[in-house]
């Protein structure tokens, strides 16, 4: 099949040379390839009026049977994989026949192993011998500014802008600024966006272009002088203001230069999108709805707005909001395909929605819609812990154990997720087998030995617990996860305080941090009785993350020092965010107090 390949690719490459190759008798060329590739063998009186006028840069070259070998061999080289042998060949080639043809084709077997230094080569050959050509000087330009030879690049872009029409050098400054985008030495790619664009500071993209540079370049002042001094000549372009608005020192004042300019420019489509989108990273939601409300009166089936309001409703927890837009993006998207967009994420909302009002079917029929690809494990695991909520946790165990993974992270995830559901179920025999199984294909998977301890706390099979967090230290001895949850552990269950106490403290050099590892620090003090100690570090950890459970601890710590009514405030805090936590429950129950 390679030699075939071979052929093909010789084939495309033959007639051209032949078209330009000089009369010789039909007895010169005995190849059955050269007569496949339709080579003129006979005398050029009898074909005169059927051959093709010759390219003026191609030279009168011979397709001798030594020439033909040496591309053959080549093209057999570089489907072998042998592409320095297949390269050194097309370009000596391309030498002793002064056909840019042949050092074209060098260029390109070099490109295709990303050997830029040796493409290059061969596209500097190329230009020399075909010096009109656009498409030798477009691939050295791209050779040229990726290599970071932009001295070598400058006199090409002057020429270029010189050369081109009054009403396309606009547009080829773009272009410029688009190449040298990829330039590692942002400064000398502004450096020389700047000398090539002084002698035409009357046009809108010399600014545009300039700002660009400026940005990449980490000179915000600049490309916000850029941006605005193409406002002055065009000021409704929309990549300007954009622009500027990025170049903007906090949040507010892109705001209200965004707002400034839709009062003058109601119209521009993408400065309403920008806008809206700071709404929401400035947590403006509803006036963030208002804005893609306005672009929906002027679209109201577009694809990209319908998404977003579809999204913010789920940020904002308006399930009714995200389901009607979310649902009207999928019909539009169903009648009018597009594939650079992905319906998955608003698939798995709609089925969180669905399954979150208890509407099974619907988010069972939601995940059916996600095809074969990078979201269908994530759908299908999805579905089984939907069908275990319904009740069915034998259906969703078998979803779970009839999916065929990928590698040893899907086998991993799945192998939780199944165990995760026979925990939820109250069946944690099944569980520890399901891991413990798990653990003899993977043994020393850190990630799924901790999941198995945790189960095993669940169980209260203290000994799989600290056995599988101390291999996990073992493994990884700046695992952080492992000496906390063994300290806490320890601490919780009030044994070995200060072996508690040595692993937690490991546990907040690792991550000092960390609100939860704080929180069992704060917890092992209580146990050995060092209040003040303990209050601090678990006032610390509720001021980073105000979570129901280290507000617990902290409560039971203050109602121990006679702070009751803290105490109880704290309290009432976490049962208000959440209401069924177990540490809650069992600690006002040990305690005997009603809130």
């Amino acid at each position: 099949m390679k030699n075939a390949l071979a052929i093909v690719t010789l084939s495309a490459l033959l007639p051209a040379l032949a078209t330009t190759a000089q009369a010789q008798p039909a007895s010169t060329i005995h190849s059955p390839l050269a007569r496949s590739a339709q080579v003129t063998t006979t005398p050029a009186s009898a074909t005169a009026e059927k051959q093709t006028p010759a390219n003026p840069s191609l030279p009168a070259n011979n397709l001798t049977e030594e020439l033909m070998f040496k591309l053959l061999r080549a093209e057999m080289a570089y489907q072998r994989g042998d592409w320095q042998l297949a390269f050194v060949t097309m370009l000596i080639s391309a030498q002793e026949t002064r056909d840019p043809r042949l050092a074209r084709r060098a260029a390109e077997i070099a490109l295709s192993v990303k050997q830029t230094g040796e493409a290059l080569s061969a596209v500097r050959l190329w230009r020399q011998l075909d010096p009109d050509s656009d498409e030798a000087s477009q691939f050295y330009l791209g050779l040229v500014v990726l290599g970071e030879n932009l001295a070598e690049a400058k006199p090409i872009f002057v020429e270029r802008l010189q050369e081109v029409r009054p009403q396309a050098r606009g547009l080829l400054i773009l272009q410029i600024q688009r190449l040298l985008a990829g330039v590692k030495d942002k400064q000398g790619a502004f450096n020389l966006m700047e000398e090539l664009v002084t002698p035409y500071g009357n046009l809108v993209e010399s600014h545009i272009a300039m700002a660009q540079a400026a940005f990449a370049n980490n000179d915000t002042a600049r490309a916000q002088q850029e941006a605005l001094t193409a406002l002055k000549i065009k000021p409704d372009l929309e990549i300007a203001v954009l622009m500027a608005a990025q170049t903007m020192q906090n949040r507010s004042q892109t705001l209200s230069f965004l707002d400034d300019h839709l009062k003058k420019y109601p119209k521009a489509r993408e400065i309403r999108i920008a806008y809206a989108k700071v709404l929401i990273d400035d947590k403006q939601q509803e006036k963030a709805r208002e804005q893609f409300e306005i672009l929906l009166k002027d679209q109201p089936r577009d694809l990209t707005i319908l998404y977003a309001m579809g999204i913010l409703g789920a940020q904002m927890n308006d399930r009714p909001m995200a389901e009607k837009y979310l649902t009207a993006y999928l019909k539009e998207l169903e009648a009018n395909p597009d594939e650079t967009r992905d319906p998955v994420q608003a698939l798995m909302i709609l089925a969180q929605i669905a399954a979150d009002r208890k509407d099974y079917p619907a988010a069972l029929k939601w995940l059916a819609q996600v095809e074969p690809g990078p979201a269908y494990l994530e759908a299908q695991v999805k579905s089984a812990q939907i069908m275990a909520q319904s009740g069915d946790i034998d259906g969703a165990h078998n979803v779970l154990s009839h999916l065929k993974p990928e590698g040893q992270a899907e086998q991993i995830q799945i192998l939780i997720a199944d165990a995760q559901l026979m925990r939820d179920a109250n069946r944690m025999p099944e569980a520890m087998a399901i891991m413990e199984n798990g653990l003899k294909t993977f043994p020393d998977d850190t990630g799924l030995l901790y999941d198995y301890a945790m189960l095993a706390e669940k169980a209260q099979r203290f000994d799989k617990m600290e056995t599988a967090l101390r291999k996990i230290i073992q493994l990884a001895p700046d695992n952080q996860h492992a000496y906390n949850a063994l300290g806490y552990s320890l601490a919780d269950r009030n044994v070995r305080l200060q072996e508690a106490l040595k692993l937690l403290q490991k546990a907040s050099e690792l991550a000092p941090e960390d609100p939860f590892i704080m929180d069992s620090v704060g917890w092992v003090y209580f146990r050995l009785g060092r209040l003040a100690e303990a209050e601090d570090y678990l006032r610390r950890a509720y001021a980073i993350r105000p979570d129901a459970e280290i507000g617990v601890h902290l409560g039971e710590v203050l109602w121990v020092k006679g702070q009751k009514d803290d105490a109880h405030n704290l309290w009432r805090a976490a049962q208000q965010k959440d209401p069924d936590n177990e540490t809650l429950r069992s600690t006002l129950t040990r305690l005997r107090i009603s809130l």
